[in-house]
């Protein structure tokens, strides 16, 4: 950075210090933190990469986790089994209303699993491959619509588009048999979420690196006007989910720290941390905290008999809120510092109790009506 570059920034922060983002806001009221979902029981065995959830019109509920789609049924869908197995990761999961399954597969694009075993592909939009998908939708129209993190890095890098402070996210829509795929909204900071409203006149969506949640009517373009529904939040939003009782489930997959708010503006240390640590070691969130000599943050992580204190400065967090149409929180389930189940990706209501994905720990949780009461 030039002598004028780092002048001008110190000016800047000062006359204008609230200019490029907003202060990291306060967890009270329905957000204040509680150990909900240290509370949540467990669904079988640990699933490593558990990434999002969807109920089956069959009941049965599907699971992404690594590189494969699996099936959970039974009581307390304690019954699994393998639907579908890829040569990348899968993502983001939804039932089509005709009862295909929608999948997000890493760097190759979207998968309908057809009803007769058959697979249907859609790889790129407007001449660019769709490598990046993070969540997709459908309306009951059957329009498809598919956000793309970044086109600019793989899924994988999530914490340099991060630390790149990219706007190269996209929404796509299609067709019912993947056709016609046409981009209705770029320029986003890395859209992890979709969910059409009840009413099916709106497709809500989040940008993780913007902390917001916003929402665009749907027309027979694809979108219309968009509007900011929450514009500062705690965390780095994931997925949306329908809740049963009204509104939606927001997945928070970590918390805003100060200290990755103030690396985000210093250009000069944020590129030699990149250039020279692993990225499992730089200073910002991670879907787990695992303890490693060489983890950041490790001064802030209070501790008093060897237990880290629920109120040190999270290295990772577990977080879904419950937000209604007007974008106010209604209730919460936390899991704090020192907690089991961080990195949450994705929550959705199902015929046995609210389903919960922590990618940072491997499982598919449970919550009990009443949950975070």
């Amino acid at each position: 950075m030039a002598p004028f570059s780092h002048f001008l920034r110190d000016v800047q922060q000062i006359l204008f210090r609230d200019a490029e983002q907003h202060a990291i806001p306060s967890m009270d009221g329905a957000l204040s933190p509680n150990d909900a979902l240290d509370r949540c029981r467990p669904v079988g065995a640990p699933l490593p990469g558990a990434d999002d959830v969807a109920e089956g019109p069959d009941g049965a509920l599907y699971v992404s986790a690594g590189r494969q789609v699996l099936r959970l049924s039974g009581a307390g869908y304690e019954t699994r089994a393998v639907l579908a197995e890829f040569e990348a990761e899968v993502g983001g999961l939804a039932f089509h209303p005709d009862g295909r399954l929608l999948a997000c597969i890493a760097g190759r694009g979207l998968v309908a699993l057809e009803r007769d075993g058959g697979q249907r592909w859609l790889t790129q939009a407007e001449d660019q491959p769709l490598r990046g998908l993070t969540a997709v939708a459908a309306t009951a129209a059957g329009a498809i619509f598919m956000s793309e993190g970044s086109t600019l890095n793989r899924l994988a890098q999530w914490r340099h588009d991060l630390m790149q402070k990219n706007r190269a996210g996209r929404i796509v829509v299609c067709g019912p048999e993947l056709d016609q795929p046409r981009v209705v909204l770029r320029g986003l900071a890395y859209p992890h979420g979709l969910a059409v409203s009840a009413d099916g006149r709106f497709l809500w969506f989040t940008e993780s690196w913007s902390h917001r949640v916003s929402r665009a009517a749907i027309d027979g373009r694809g979108l219309g006007r968009t509007e900011v529904i929450i514009g500062n939040l705690p965390g780095y939003p994931a997925r949306l989910g329908r809740a049963a009782a009204g509104g939606f489930w927001l997945a928070l997959f970590a918390l805003r720290t100060h200290l990755t708010e103030f690396v985000l503006r210093e250009d000069d240390f944020r590129d030699e941390m990149m250039r020279t640590i692993a990225p499992d070691h730089w200073i910002g969130p991670a879907l787990a905290t695992t303890g490693d000599a060489l983890e950041p943050m490790q001064n802030g992580g209070i501790k008093a008999l060897g237990i880290q204190k629920p109120w040190a400065p999270p290295r990772s967090y577990g977080l879904v809120a419950r937000i209604d149409e007007e974008g106010e929180t209604v209730e919460s389930l936390h899991s704090r510092v020192g907690g089991r189940y961080h990195g949450i990706t994705a929550a959705r209501d199902a015929a046995q109790g609210l389903v919960i994905a922590s990618k940072g720990a491997g499982r598919v949780l449970l919550a009990a009506p009443g949950a975070t009461s």
